[in-house]
């Protein structure tokens, strides 16, 4: 993958983490209730950090064709 293209991933990732961990979708989430004894916003914030350790994992280390 070359330099630009990953640089477009990597901001494109930063810009959906943006979106995800706004205001808005977290007062959503958080009016939900309980899920095996845990509040859905915990739940949602680990989920959505993994998540986005995962794709910069996959972006950073990802091989492009040779």
């Amino acid at each position: 993958m070359r330099d630009e293209e990953r640089g477009k991933r990597l901001i494109a990732v930063f810009l959906l983490g943006m979106l995800l961990l706004n205001f808005p979708i977290l007062a959503v989430v958080e009016a939900g209730s309980p899920w095996i004894a845990l509040p859905p916003l915990v739940l949602y914030l680990f989920g959505i950090w993994a998540g986005l350790i995962i794709l910069l994992a996959l972006i950073v280390e990802g091989r492009g064709p040779r």
